[in-house]
């Protein structure tokens, strides 16, 4: 039986979630990629294959050369699961703001 891997499963190796972000700013090779760490050519080549299978990345042959790129519309999955429990972080700590200058003596 194949599982189709989702985003989540993606994104819990730190090794991916460093993928995504050397690709946040450029298109790279995967031997580019590989160059930042420290394992072989054939694990980042398969962290590579889960990023595409998720969606977060796509690839493009140019010449002999295939460039990853970040799929930042597939980002959109993630960024709505977090958005509650972001609003309701950053209303906590709005409560607390307003709680420690409510008992924190101003200074003259």
């Amino acid at each position: 039986m194949n599982l189709r891997r989702d985003v989540f499963q993606a994104i819990a190796d730190p090794t991916r979630r460093a993928i995504l972000l050397l690709l946040a700013s450029q298109s790279m090779t995967a031997g580019a990629i590989a160059s930042n760490f420290n394992t072989a050519r054939p694990t980042v080549s398969k962290h590579l294959q889960i990023l595409t299978e998720c969606e977060l990345l796509t690839s493009k042959q140019q010449g002999r050369e295939i460039f990853y790129h970040l799929n930042p519309s597939s980002l959109k999955e993630i960024a709505d699961f977090v958005e509650p429990f972001r609003q309701l972080w950053e209303a906590r700590f709005d409560k607390l703001e307003a709680i420690m200058k409510k008992h924190t003596p101003e200074k003259k």
